[in-house]
């Protein structure tokens, strides 16, 4: 008798056994760590029996489990298959998250708008490639902006990501300070400071590492974990509230009572891509890659300025990405 399994339990299935670490696959699939061990515990009831066996540990597969693995990953597949078609077909309006509207996405985005203005692109407002690119994939969302390097290889294959631009980086910090003086500051003056840089927010994990890599060489130190804020009314406030220093780029949001300034000595660069589903056919995102090459190439945005500062895998992923 056959029977019908929802994609989300065998998605929660596929990349714990790609994973064999709960907190690993949870943070992949950007869902706590019990909701996914509910969703493997009613998938096993539902197949009446074992897919792992979990110690305190290790995860394993069981006998069972290792047998189905490969038919799960093809349902699931042929499932991605259908969304890709059945969008192609319907063209619907395209999804966008761009950050923030300060940020480079949310200027490709509007500028595609006014070029285009037969095309609906819904803008959305949530930084954060790391939890982007999971709803790309389950199909709640169609394209981001963001650091392409920075998110789990199994989940990078099943993407598209067309390099944008590399932004500046930059310290936001009171304005009354002294450093503000200049329009520049070494990153050797930052030595022994404590910057936020987003620890704590699982969906914009990215950033965090790409911090920790920058902060690492520098002596600068990365502020404690913290809750998710969302809006900039809230980080705006919170910021305030803790008197924080905070890591961004040249593209961010006023904050009234700081000033953003850039990091210089090296010349620390945030890599930006326009991220999207393998596959995916819409004319909207066609659009809107078309706008992003024509601003890159305008604004000279992919140039690398001299004494950057740059992880090699970032390096690599902006070459590797869709030729302009």
């Amino acid at each position: 008798m056959s029977r019908d399994f929802d994609p989300r339990l065998l998605r929660a299935f596929v990349t714990t056994a790609e994973e064999l670490h709960f907190t690993r696959a949870a943070t992949r699939l950007y869902v706590a760590q019990q909701a996914l061990s509910r969703d493997i515990r009613r998938l096993e009831h539902e197949l009446g029996g074992a897919l792992f066996v979990r110690t305190t540990r290790h995860v394993r597969l069981t006998a069972e489990g290792a047998r189905l693995l490969p038919y799960a990953r093809r349902v699931l597949a042929a499932h991605e298959a259908f969304s890709i078609a059945a969008s192609a077909r319907e063209q619907r309006p395209l999804l966008v998250d761009v950050g923030a509207r300060a940020a480079t996405g949310h200027e490709v985005l509007e500028e595609t708008r006014r070029a285009h203005p037969e095309l609906e692109l819904v803008a959305r407002f949530h930084s954060g490639l790391t939890g982007a690119a999971q709803e790309i994939l389950d199909g709640r969302l169609d394209a981001s902006f963001g650091r392409f390097a920075g998110i789990a290889p199994v989940v990078a294959a099943r993407l598209d990501h067309l390099p944008v631009r590399y932004e500046r980086m930059a310290v936001l910090l009171p304005d009354d300070h002294a450093l503000c003086a200049s329009d520049r500051i070494p990153l050797k003056a930052l030595a022994g400071r404590t910057l936020y840089a987003a620890a704590g927010n699982q969906s914009a994990a990215e950033w965090t590492d790409l911090a920790t890599r920058l902060f690492a060489g520098h002596g600068i130190h990365l502020a404690d974990p913290f809750p998710e804020i969302e809006g900039p009314e809230e980080f705006m406030r919170v910021v305030r509230k803790r008197g924080w220093w905070v890591l961004a780029s040249t593209e961010f949001i006023d904050v009234p009572g700081m000033a953003l300034r850039l990091l210089s000595d090296p010349v620390p660069l945030s890599p930006l891509s326009l991220v999207w589903r393998a596959g995916l056919d819409h004319l909207a995102l066609d659009a809107l890659a078309d706008t992003a090459r024509r601003l890159a190439r305008e604004h000279h945005w992919l140039d690398l300025p001299s004494n950057a500062w740059l992880p090699p895998e970032d390096r690599t992923a902006m070459q590797d990405g869709v030729v302009l």
